[in-house]
């Protein structure tokens, strides 16, 4: 990819030209040249989309060996191209692009169930899941982990490579690992980490096991379809992944100075950095495998003690990653999935020897924390989107601007009302309140009606942990208030009983 180019045709009318076909529109202009372009996205979500939306899908096209862009209906402005896509370039000559990753390598999704009814989970019963939760899990772009505390170099290498296999063989577990995506993404023994740097990737050193900031969360949930209670997380890579990231970034943009924006960096076959990129994409994405694993114990614990019931992995899976697959329409690629989720429906060559292999596997699909999320199951026509789907809701409205336009107060006693109790103390993190987001129902009616795949579970919030640094804080300072509260109301009530005997 040179510079894009800084005038685009059909910037002003793009949504006018895209052709329904089998379940999205078949978008073609003299931008896109003869990457095929599909945007699964209801004709609501279309004209919604943003303008801006265009020059991210025109950049999506233009990497090196580019064969197929899948817009997904969660897709929103990211970096460099749009979240919520999926590319497809040439597996023997194409490119591998660093944007389509993102920073937060191997991001994605773990979903658990159980057989205890949903109506257990009373007021009182949510606040102490999300305390026994808090107290086991760290929150906040700067939590550390709870289990394992800091690893050694040594340790922390043999993890990255060796993933959930190693972790099961070496520190013993309570989850079934079938039910991960990916047990272990190969590392090539002769790559080595690339420590320090401006990534500082030895900050994930301390921090398995913990689960990060921004839109990450874990929920209490209740499907309807069985009225019984599940736990859904989303979490990364932490700072090894972020770390990784931005060294290899820096990395191609000091290799291929005319691509001027950093988010379009890639390397091709050709480059020195390139097998190099994908093993650090391999132990980054073996690092997140861990980190949902290991937060899943942590909570199983947290479930057993305020339910008195065990949870059950229903599975994990990434929604941040490049990785070789063979399609049958475009042969060997290399699938870029950036906030979009991997669907394989059964009788997929790559489900062969696993307990999917007749149903396809489960994907997971977060909403706000104030609307539904799902467990899809991948249906045959998955193959129009390069096997994917999206990966949530999809932001609607900013950062700064929900900081801004919303209100506090209101926003916690809607949820109040609504009975979903978010942290400890009620506080809604207005960035990531539910205004912030697409209507899910939306957004997967989209994904249905494309013959994508099809509905499992239906869940509702129930109670919501945001890994907010500053709301992570305050709930806990307010806990300890409360508890100090109780405290001194049973000693005072202990008194007044002691003075009528």
């Amino acid at each position: 990819m040179g510079k894009p180019r800084n005038e685009l045709v059909h910037e002003s009318d793009w949504k006018q030209r895209g052709t329904w076909e089998d379940g999205y529109f078949a978008l073609a202009t003299g931008d896109l040249g003869d990457v095929p372009v599909r945007l699964f996205l209801t004709p609501k979500l279309l004209t919604e989309a943003e303008p801006t939306l265009y020059r991210q899908i025109v950049n999506a096209t233009r990497f090196p060996g580019a064969k197929l862009v899948a817009i997904t209906p969660d897709a929103h402005y990211g970096y460099g191209v749009p979240v919520g896509c999926v590319i497809l370039t040439d597996g023997d000559e194409g490119s591998v692009a660093m944007g389509p990753v993102g920073f937060d390598i191997g991001c994605g999704m773990m979903s658990a169930r159980s057989d205890v009814s949903a109506e257990l989970a009373t007021p009182d019963r949510k606040l102490a899941f999300n305390r026994a939760v808090t107290e086991r899990v760290s929150l906040g772009a700067g939590g550390k982990s709870v289990k394992l505390g800091k690893l050694s170099e040594t340790d922390f290498q043999e993890l990255v490579r060796g993933g959930a296999e190693h972790y099961v063989a070496h520190h013993g577990a309570s989850f079934d690992r079938s039910r991960a995506e990916r047990h272990r993404i190969p590392v090539e023994d002769a790559w080595d980490i690339p420590w320090g740097g401006p990534g500082r990737p030895e900050r994930g050193l301390d921090q398995l096991g913990s689960l990060g900031g921004g839109n990450h969360f874990i929920e209490l949930q209740r499907s309807e379809q069985t009225g019984t209670l599940f736990v859904q997380v989303h979490t990364g890579s932490r700072g090894f992944g972020h770390g990784l990231a931005t060294n290899y970034f820096q990395m191609a943009k000091a290799e291929n100075p005319d691509v001027t924006d950093i988010d379009l960096g890639y390397f091709t076959p050709t480059s020195r950095h390139f097998r190099d990129y994908l093993n650090a994409v391999a132990a980054g994405g073996n690092y997140a495998i861990l980190n949902r694993l290991v937060i899943f114990e942590q909570i199983a614990d947290a479930f057993r003690k305020v339910f008195k019931a065990d949870l059950e992995l229903v599975y994990e899976i990434s929604h941040n990653l490049v990785q070789a697959e063979e399609h049958p329409d475009f042969g060997r690629v290399w699938v870029h999935r950036k906030g979009a989720t991997r669907a394989f429906p059964g009788g997929h060559p790559a489900l062969a020897g696993t307990i999917w292999e007749a149903s396809g596997h489960p994907v997971l699909i977060p909403g706000s924390n104030r609307d539904y999320s799902y467990i899809l199951m991948p249906e045959a026509g998955a193959v129009k989107s390069g096997y994917s789907v999206n990966h949530g809701a999809g932001r609607r409205m900013s950062r700064g601007e929900a900081n801004r336009v919303l209100d506090q107060r209101k926003v916690n006693e809607q949820y109040a009302r609504d009975g979903i109790l978010v942290n400890l103390d009620g506080e809604v993190p207005l960035d990531e309140s539910s205004h912030c987001y697409k209507s899910s129902e939306e957004v997967v009616s989209a994904v249905v009606a494309a013959g994508l795949a099809r509905v499992e579970h239906q869940l509702w919030p129930l109670a919501s942990i945001k890994g907010n640094e500053e709301g992570a804080a305050r709930a806990r300072h307010r806990d300890r208030k409360g508890k100090d509260r109780a405290r001194d109301r049973d000693r005072d009530a202990a008194r007044r009983t002691k003075g009528h005997h």
